[in-house]
């Protein structure tokens, strides 16, 4: 068993991670930080936990997270990774972040979303972005890695068969993207209350939202040049789930049953990769509580347009599943431990 610590683990996506290692075969939860939580049982919190983890969350402190775990996720808001993570990897221990602190390659672009000045450029080089269905070879033994945030996950998933294969136009591509509230975080705020959310479908952060840098940098890298997106997100009132539909203009004839095959042959080997034939697109309620992502695609043949719709669990897929997924490679183990079990949308 491989000890590791979730720090941040009362939030959304650390309750995720602690969810999912629980019945892990090989990771065993050491240590779970909470400066709002210490000394709070688990199960006290979060009742459901209560017979799967007989743990009480700490304070979070370095050495004893280092004496304790040799792999740490660290599922902590924007900025806060940067005060971690270097810290952590001196100690000898590996990290998984969730946060968006590693995943843009340049330090002036985060520096332009996220509004502070990223204070380990210098880690930048060696972290390696956590998606795997786009590039898992340099996961094997890697230290930091930085997990893609939900919105891109889907979309990237969506539109990389497509812009590898140049059978799209590569200069611009459209994202409509739907998200639960989870995706907001666990702090309420005025935007995420009830009666403000529920019966009502709402855009948001319109050009302005601080995933869009990093979907253009992973659609550029698919692509091989310089892509720019136009990216909507919307908060939907439910509490998980999320749906990005791609929009692509075709560079080349093809149908819909076409694009189905080029997805399919690209993400044979894929394992919570599910393409739906041609005209049947995804829901969310189909990957509830999993780690897969489904994939639906349409040809508009007056417009020349490759719809591309993926849907995924924000929380599992978009989040903590991704997260032990990479866990799962960097340490040499199967990729799928602890997360090939069927979801919550199975009726």
């Amino acid at each position: 068993m491989i000890d590791v610590a979730i720090i941040g683990a009362p939030g959304y996506a650390g309750v995720e991670l602690t969810r999912l290692i629980a019945s892990h075969d090989h990771l065993r939860l050491a240590v779970l930080t909470s400066a709002s939580h210490a000394g709070e049982r688990v199960g006290d919190v979060y009742p459901a936990l209560d017979a799967h983890v007989d743990l009480t969350y700490v304070e979070p402190d370095i050495d004893s997270i280092a004496s304790s775990a040799s792999l740490a996720f660290l599922a902590v808001p924007h900025t806060a990774a940067m005060d971690l993570a270097p810290a952590l990897l001196a100690r000898g221990v590996a990290v998984v972040d969730a946060s968006a602190d590693y995943r843009l390659k340049d330090p002036e672009v985060y520096e332009r979303w996220y509004g502070v000045p990223h204070t380990s450029p210098d880690l930048l080089p060696q972290a390696v972005y956590g998606l795997p269905e786009l590039d898992r070879s340099a996961l094997p033994g890697a230290k930091l890695i930085a997990c893609p945030g939900c919105y891109p996950t889907a979309t990237l998933l969506a539109a990389i068969p497509a812009l590898e294969a140049a059978v799209v136009d590569a200069g611009r591509v459209v994202v409509d993207a739907k998200s639960g509230i989870s995706g907001a975080g666990k702090t309420p705020s005025a935007t995420t209350h009830y009666c403000n959310v529920t019966e009502s479908v709402a855009p948001y952060g319109v050009t302005t939202h601080r995933h869009t840098p990093e979907i253009a940098q992973g659609l550029s890298l698919a692509a091989g040049s310089q892509v720019s997106v136009v990216f909507t997100p919307h908060v939907v009132p439910m509490s998980r789930g999320l749906l990005s539909t791609v929009y692509l203009d075709l560079a080349t004839e093809l149908t819909a049953a076409e694009a189905v095959a080029l997805y399919r042959e690209r993400y044979a080997d894929e394992p919570f990769v599910t393409m739906h034939p041609a005209g049947r697109m995804p829901a969310t309620g189909e990957v509830r509580g999993t780690n897969r992502a489904h994939i639906g695609i349409a040809v508009d043949d007056a417009s020349r347009t490759l719809i591309v719709a993926c849907a995924i669990d924000n929380l599992v897929k978009g989040t903590a599943g991704q997260a032990v997924q990479c866990a799962n490679i960097t340490l040499g183990l199967p990729e799928t431990a602890g997360l090939d079990a069927p979801g919550m949308g199975v009726w």
